[in-house]
């Protein structure tokens, strides 16, 4: 059974920091292809960033240069470290994992709300 859970979110200033986690167990860690999405109220869930099972990341330009995506194969989680937030990141975030085909995985979210 595959599980994603999502931690980290929570509220922060805006310009501040915070680090979402994504624990995943079920699946083999690294293979496909894993990322984040975010869907704000009355919005669409979008792509943030994704990173491939060779590595190559990938980024909406709206957090180009302040988030960063990462994975820590031992402990079998995903990463999103999250930077000079604005109130336009303002959102519940997603882990997906994408195996190929209907192997479309996601976890519950966790929300993320920058305001002063």
């Amino acid at each position: 059974q595959v599980q994603l859970v999502e931690s980290g979110g929570g509220l922060v200033q805006p310009g501040g920091s915070l680090r979402l986690s994504c624990a995943t167990s079920g699946i083999i860690f690294g293979f496909g292809t894993m990322g984040w999405y975010r869907q704000a109220p009355e919005k669409k869930r979008e792509l943030v960033a994704t990173l491939s099972a060779s590595g190559i990341t990938n980024y909406a330009d709206s957090v180009k240069g302040r988030f960063a995506i990462s994975r820590d194969n031992a402990e079998n989680k995903l990463y999103l470290q999250m930077n000079s937030l604005k109130p336009e990141d303002t959102a519940v975030y997603y882990c997906n994992v994408y195996l190929g085909g209907r192997h479309d995985y996601w976890g519950q979210g966790t929300q993320v709300t920058v305001s002063s």
